[in-house]
């Protein structure tokens, strides 16, 4: 299982979403519930497809307990 960290914004109109740590996944909805839903499946395909052309997936960096 990866885990990455995802970036939520309320933008004018809508919510956008993106994670630092893949590159060009980004994702949109109406509401937060659907841009968490949308940039999951983002996240899968953007995932699936690193691995189907046998790229690395790169490693979130460790969370710190504080």
């Amino acid at each position: 299982m990866y885990r990455f960290l995802i970036v939520i914004e309320k933008t004018e109109n809508n919510y956008s979403a993106y994670s630092p740590d893949l590159p060009g996944c980004v994702a949109t909805g109406k509401t937060r519930e659907e841009t968490e839903r949308n940039m999951h499946e983002a996240v899968e395909m953007h995932v699936q497809g690193l691995i189907e052309d046998k790229l690395p997936i790169p490693k979130a960096p460790p969370t710190q307990n504080t």
